[in-house]
């Protein structure tokens, strides 16, 4: 069995995956290098414009959260083979035109190598404190769609006309376009609605913290989505994104696990992003155990259908820690797939 590693790195982890302090954004860039260097295919990482109201009320220094497309580029330029990617780019944070340029520009810098992971943003606080009053009246889910439409179309087109509820384009012009075609899109997600975006512009699926067994619930869907939009499940990337605690013991990994930000982060999830799932079965959810656990935990995952753990996110209190566990990670689980 094959499949692809991938990590998630913190241009946006503080306070919610990793306490306060973690890494700096020059450190963002040294993790990924040496990710490259331990045979990791991709680093992944996610977008925050402020400060969660949770996160306030938990820690008195404020998080750094940093721009994820300006860091994957500087990653890109360090590196030759590895992937840079966004697991999420919250899209209604950004008028699409200009997403759109800067994202064929960094496709363009990196020769390609972008993955485009997006999503609607879990915290609606976020979007309000960009919105402000306008916010209450607004659909993020039709803005997302817009926005996709748009991009993809750009991507896609000489000359690009749209008119929508939120967004109007008129008579655009976007060149170059990316180095891919088709144009890497991950879509976030584990309702109907994600499964149609994935089928109608995707490359990949991009869920976040599922089972086994969700998993492959969520292939058969999709590849039923797939099918209506004339296409097979075998042309997308199906990219989960979980959490590793890996350890010489059983025990010792749990133990590591459930005293990480990430646990704590994970619960706050209940409702966004896990919402309607057992947040608690953390277990089935993540690779945490000895090695040979998290191998057939792996295992089973690429039999229900995965073939990328996109932004694996280590249960570590510091940098130090998480470059020690990502060497072990690699050697004990990486090379074996």
């Amino acid at each position: 069995m094959k499949a692809k590693f991938g990590i998630g790195v913190a241009t946006g982890t503080e306070g919610l995956m990793y306490p306060i302090p973690y890494s700096s954004a020059r450190d963002v860039v040294e993790l990924s290098v040496y990710a490259e260097q331990l045979g990791f295919d991709s680093v992944w990482g996610n977008d925050h414009i402020t400060t969660q109201n949770y996160v306030r009320e938990e820690f008195e220094t404020a998080p750094r959260y940093y721009s994820p497309l300006l860091l994957m580029s500087a990653i890109a330029e360090r590196t030759t083979k590895l992937k840079v990617a966004t697991a999420l780019l919250v899209v209604p944070f950004r008028h699409p035109l200009v997403m759109a340029k800067e994202i064929a520009t960094l496709d363009q810098l990196c020769n390609g190598r972008f993955m485009l992971g997006v999503g609607l943003g879990a915290y609606r606080e976020e979007f309000e404190a960009q919105y402000g009053a306008q916010a209450k009246g607004m659909v993020r889910g039709k803005m997302f769609d817009e926005s996709i439409e748009i991009m993809h179309r750009l991507f896609t087109e000489d000359n690009v006309t749209f008119h929508g509820k939120y967004y109007d384009v008129c008579n655009a012009q976007s060149f170059p376009h990316p180095v891919q075609d088709p144009f890497a899109f991950y879509f976030g997600g584990n309702s109907t609605n994600g499964y149609e975006r994935v089928a109608k512009w995707g490359t990949g699926w991009l869920p976040a913290l599922l089972t086994p067994d969700e998993i492959r619930a969520g292939v058969e869907a999709l590849g039923e989505a797939c099918a209506n939009h004339g296409r097979s499940i075998s042309e997308i990337d199906i990219a989960p994104q979980l959490s590793v605690s890996i350890a010489k013991t059983h025990e010792e990994a749990v133990e590591r696990y459930e005293k990480s930000q990430i646990y704590r982060h994970s619960c706050s999830l209940g409702k966004s992003t896990m919402k309607g799932k057992d947040a608690t079965n953390y277990l089935e959810r993540n690779l945490i155990g000895s090695a040979e656990e998290v191998r057939e935990q792996v295992a089973r995952y690429i039999e229900a259908g995965v073939t990328t753990f996109s932004a694996l996110i280590f249960a570590d209190n510091t940098l130090e820690e998480t470059r020690e566990h990502m060497q072990f990670f690699a050697e004990e689980v990486i090379q074996k797939f």
